[in-house]
């Protein structure tokens, strides 16, 4: 079968090495996205006034696909911070601190709990949950405040969030780039996430037990109070009595493991996933809420909200743009400007993907690294999410000539970028860590560099074997 290229597809290619070299020069990239969905538009369409509105309505469309996303991470979000407000974060999280005896059992317990908290709540606001108490304990038991930071990014934002098997924020960016379902995606996840956080994770502690022996990392003998991490909201209030911050504390995970129990027996992913844990915490929101707040409740509840909104569309907004030019990739460019591709036709990145199959052999083990390094490379502006669209987008491209591997190398690329650049790697997106425990974030990143490069290349040989 003969693929019919036009200048739809140049457009599309050469936009898509721009916003990598962009992305590795740290430049922003949205000035490129809007230029490459004007000159999509002009090449579909060749009318100036419609190629003018496509930026326009382009970014509704990126914004529809997205808004479900947006809205259950700012719900979370503001129902994090009432609970850090109110005391019961502390209280959920204190029997794991009286386990905390040595600085391994520190590092471990911190990073489980850190991990078991981001599946939920994000890991952003999961800092700020359980920062206040385990910090401590971990110092006191003789791990440095760079272990624990250590600790909170790699299990957080590293495995919680690459994986986000319960919010299924990053699955659905990816495996809607890559025209997958979500489920498909978060499968082949599975086996990926577990061996870039374990060898990660054993590698970062190897190298922290070596510099605590060799005297070149050093414990503190105190910690100082942790800084706000959202919304300016500390959590170290008490805005309720010991007993109903304990009976919130056992109410709370229940109600999130009934979200789990819910979505195993009613089969619930995606998009109706995502309504269940959002629901449940804007009424958790709202409860805690009132409860804390009694008379002002109605109005607290409104600022916990829209402290939560302006957090979600800070972090997304430099996402729309980008899906917006990558969903041009697939279903958009149809919906928007009518069948302008050929009849044979199944959009811009499975027609260029043919296309390749046809003109140059693909490997999968050249494929593996391709997707690695195109996921590292997107990750490289401190989003972790802005260009995990475009890992979909060439993962769908190369699993179409080789025919086989697309939630694999989908999962791959979504594993890469949210490793990198969700709060790993790059200093100005691992702040909230940082800030928690009071250490620099440029010194973080580059105790984690080795334990996270080790990790990248070991889970991109594992995928070839998957693929």
């Amino acid at each position: 079968m003969n693929v019919e290229l036009m200048g739809l597809h140049v457009v599309y290619v050469c936009f898509i090495a721009l916003i990598i070299g962009f992305m590795l020069f740290r430049k922003d990239t949205t000035p490129v996205c809007l230029i490459g969905i004007f000159l999509l538009g002009l090449a579909a369409t060749g009318s100036l006034p419609q190629s003018v509105g496509g930026i326009f309505t382009s970014l509704i469309y990126a914004m529809k696909e997205l808004l479900p996303t947006i809205l259950v991470i700012s719900v979370i979000v503001g129902m994090s911070q009432v609970l850090s407000l109110s005391g019961v974060s502390d209280t959920m999280i204190s029997p794991a601190a009286k386990l905390i005896r040595s600085p391994g059992a520190a590092f471990w317990i911190i990073g489980i709990v850190m991990m078991t908290v981001s599946w939920f709540f994000w890991p952003s606001p999961a800092v700020a949950l359980i920062g206040a108490v385990l910090l401590p304990a971990a110092v006191r038991a003789g791990l440095p405040a760079m272990g624990a930071a250590v600790a909170m990014n790699l299990f957080g934002h590293g495995i919680a969030l690459s994986g986000d098997y319960v919010i299924q924020a990053a699955p659905k960016l990816t495996a809607d780039a890559a025209g997958l379902p979500v489920g498909s995606v978060m499968e082949a996840s599975i086996p990926l996430v577990a061996v870039m956080g374990a060898v990660t994770t054993a590698t970062a502690f190897w190298f922290l037990r070596r510099d605590l022996r060799s005297g070149a990392l050093k414990p503190e003998s105190a910690i100082k109070p942790p800084a706000p991490v959202i919304g300016g909201t500390s959590s170290g209030g008490k805005l309720l009595s010991g007993r109903r911050r304990l009976l919130l504390a056992v109410a709370i995970p229940l109600l999130f493991a009934a979200d789990i129990a819910a979505m195993f027996k009613l089969n619930l992913q995606g998009g109706e996933a995502t309504a269940l844990i959002g629901g449940t915490a804007a009424l958790i929101l709202l409860l805690v809420s009132l409860m804390a707040h009694r008379g002002g409740g109605f109005g607290k509840t409104t600022a916990y909200l829209v402290d939560g909104f302006h957090f979600g569309f800070k972090v997304f907004g430099p996402v729309i743009p980008i899906a917006a030019f990558f969903y041009l990739g697939d279903a958009a460019l149809t919906e928007l400007y009518g069948h302008v591709l050929p009849a044979s036709s199944h959009g811009i990145v499975n027609d260029l993907g043919l296309a390749l199959a046809q003109t140059v052999p693909v490997h999968p083990a050249a494929s593996a690294v391709t997707l690695t390094a195109v996921g590292a490379i997107t990750g490289l502006d401190g989003s972790g999410f802005s260009g995990i669209s475009l890992a979909g987008s060439v993962a769908s491209l190369f699993s179409s000539a080789l025919g086989a591997g697309a939630a694999t190398l989908t999962a791959l690329g979504q594993v890469a970028a949210i490793w990198v650049g969700g709060g790993t790697l790059i200093p100005w997106a691992l702040i909230p860590a940082a800030a928690i425990c009071g250490v620099d974030p440029f010194e973080l990143a580059r105790r984690n560099l080795k334990p996270v490069m080790i990790g990248l290349a070991v889970t991109t040989v594992f995928a070839m074997f998957l693929i």
